[in-house]
């Protein structure tokens, strides 16, 4: 993998979850693919974000902030103890202030569409990526207080350490290799023990 390169997990994922999945794990090693400013603008394009301008190392430091901050509090609602999935030195309520503190500079506005509707939106006093991850924020807040534990996943496939956005009631796993991964082992446990 070249130095900028980020894979791009699962596109269909909403955007918090891609950007907890920037840690990811490859043959048995916990990756993470926000390392370099240049991975950082790789990421946000393949998740639709354009900078409005050069990242720079500060954009970096903000974003690996919130990644951490949602998988921590990801873990907690999904009762996930997978030792690497995690920071183990981040407290979940260390997590929610971060959270706190990149969605306080938003609040709810109503606006006008059309003659006799309206829409709730965001009013954000940042700009520039600051105002991309706060708007993240926003999101991630709102796939973590509404039934997160039914909407969101851990992945247990062997060595995995992602989070997905549950489609439906039944998925497991990431991804079918990860399912597959796991009937092989619990197979092999099961026939192994015999």
């Amino acid at each position: 993998m070249a130095a900028d390169d980020v894979p791009d997990l699962y596109p269909s994922e909403p955007r918090p979850v891609r950007l907890m999945n920037t840690i990811w794990a490859d043959k048995g090693r916990v990756r993470d693919a926000l390392t370099t400013v240049g991975q950082l603008d790789r990421w946000a394009r393949q998740c639709g974000i354009q900078p409005t301008g050069p990242l720079g190392e500060e954009d970096l430091l903000r974003a690996r902030e919130l990644r951490d901050a949602l998988r921590r509090l990801a873990a907690t609602v999904v009762n996930d103890e997978r030792p690497a999935a995690v920071d183990a030195g981040l407290a979940v309520d260390g997590a929610l202030a971060t959270l706190n503190g990149f969605t306080a500079p938003c609040a709810p506005e109503l606006r006008r569409e059309g003659e006799q509707e309206f829409r709730r939106d965001w009013r954000f006093g940042v700009d520039g990526f600051e105002r991309e991850l706060v708007a993240l924020a926003v999101e991630a807040g709102e796939l973590l207080s509404e039934r997160p534990e039914v909407r969101l996943g851990a992945c247990y496939g062997p060595g995995c350490v992602l989070y997905y956005y549950r489609s439906h009631a039944r998925r497991g796993w990431c991804s079918a290799g990860c399912g597959n991964r796991a009937r092989v082992a619990r197979h092999y446990r099961r026939h192994a023990s015999s």
